[in-house]
């Protein structure tokens, strides 16, 4: 080891220089008493120095010791997500393996499509044939309406004319009862004017040209009896054929005037027929439904924990295929004793130190749990028997990660697929 060299500088005080080449600690501690012994001013402000740094790096200690909470009883917990068949089929494909990442909407499972894409088109075929159906109904609505007006409005105008008619046949009838009646008398004063006349030219009173005018006259009038007879007989007909006509008018307008109950029924058929329209698009789309079901898909970015289903099996619906883990979904369940949660509160910084990667990364405290874990195991403690032993509880701290970190960013926290359900942990709460 060198000696020390000294210089003197504008105050003449001097100033030591020391030059440390020491191999190894005895040399060193040598070296710092000779040192001391020298300059005993240097080895009294250098022993201050160093005791102060001592008091100060305790009482940060100790500070830092009072104001972080840890423990080694923590784990990453996340959840699993089991994805099941939700139809009946061939498994086809299975493109993915235990282990592997897979982001959403990768495909992980298919089953063989061909039953189900029948169904869609028959579903499709029946659907369209419905559908028909419906417009057909629906224009049928206003035309049976124009049409059942306008049969109302002809069965009106055609009871008017029946009745008319009726009432003209009537007139007839009357008519020709009273020429019937003239014609009988006047057959019966011929006739009686023809006795007498007989009875004249029997004397010779009158000639016999006025006797045979007599007999004309008579069987004229006989021949108008029979002619007015045969008139009323076809006024009755008449009369009979135009009540006829006007009842079955009638009937035709009482058949008119069901026009709004008609429009109602036809409305109601196209009701139906656009029920029916509606069911058939809903198979349609149980049968679309159905059919993309064949290609079960990945709903969020993991990884592939467990998978059951191989190429060539039958599955059932509900049947479970293959298990995902979510990566953007993770926490941490530290579970700290009683004792440690005096100060701890929601929102407090943690900073989670990984084992597994021996990294740390930015989180807080979410809620302190519902109670110990104790009280929640299979065979809870009962105190109360009499065997009681005070034990120091743990109670389940959920600690959920910042989405910002030094190393990590907004939702991608996890993004490298590091934090994993089931690794361990040493979370530090910050307290105060």
């Amino acid at each position: 080891m060198s000696g020390p060299e000294t210089e003197l500088d504008e105050t003449s005080t001097p100033v030591a220089k020391v030059k440390l080449e020491l191999p190894d600690d005895d040399q060193k501690q040598q070296g710092l008493r000779r040192i001391f012994r020298q300059y005993p001013r240097g080895g009294s402000a250098a022993a201050g120095l160093l005791l102060a740094v001592v008091i100060i790096g305790g009482g940060l200690f100790v500070r830092n010791s009072l104001a972080w909470e840890s423990t080694d009883d923590a784990q990453v917990n996340g959840h699993i997500m089991p994805l099941s068949a939700r139809i009946n089929g061939y498994v086809a494909e299975v493109p993915v393996i235990e282990g592997q990442l897979v982001h959403a909407g990768d495909v992980l499972v298919t089953i063989d499509p061909k039953d189900y894409k029948i169904a869609v088109e028959q579903a499709q075929a029946t659907f369209a044939d419905s559908q028909a159906s419906a417009t057909s109904s629906r224009f049928n609505v206003p035309i049976t309406s124009v049409t059942t007006k306008s049969t109302l409005d002809s069965a009106e105008t055609a009871v008017v004319n029946a009745e008319a008619g009726f009432q003209g046949a009537e007139q007839n009838f009357e008519s020709a009862k009273a020429v019937l009646e003239q014609t009988e008398a006047n057959a019966a004063r011929s006739d009686a004017d023809l006795l007498r006349y007989e009875q004249l030219v029997a004397k010779e009173d009158i000639s016999r040209q006025q006797y045979d005018q007599a007999v004309a006259a008579a069987k004229a009038n006989r021949s108008g009896v029979l002619s007015a007879g045969a008139s009323v007989q076809a006024a009755e007909q008449a009369v009979r054929q135009s009540q006829g006509k006007l009842s079955q008018a009638r009937a035709d307008l009482r058949s008119a005037e069901t026009a709004p109950q008609q429009v109602s029924m036809t409305r109601a058929k196209a009701d139906a027929a656009d029920a029916q329209a509606r069911e058939r698009k809903a198979q349609l789309d149980q049968a679309e439904l159905n059919l993309s079901y064949t290609v079960v898909r990945s709903p969020v970015t993991g990884i592939i924990g467990k998978k059951t289903v191989e190429v060539g099996q039958n599955v059932g619906i509900g049947q479970e295929l293959v298990e995902v883990v979510p990566l953007d979904d993770v926490w941490i369940t530290a579970n700290f004793k009683e004792t440690q949660l005096a100060h701890m509160r929601p929102g407090q910084p943690v900073e989670i130190k990984v084992d597994a990667y021996g990294r740390t990364w930015k989180a807080h405290v979410t809620n302190l749990g519902a109670g110990a874990g104790s009280v929640f195991s299979l065979l809870p403690p009962e105190n109360a028997t009499g065997n009681y032993v005070k034990v120091v509880q743990r109670v389940p701290v959920r600690i959920d990660f910042d989405r910002t970190s030094d190393r990590n960013s907004g939702a991608d926290f996890n993004v490298e697929g590091l934090l994993k359900p089931g690794l361990s942990v040493e979370p530090e709460v910050r307290v105060r």
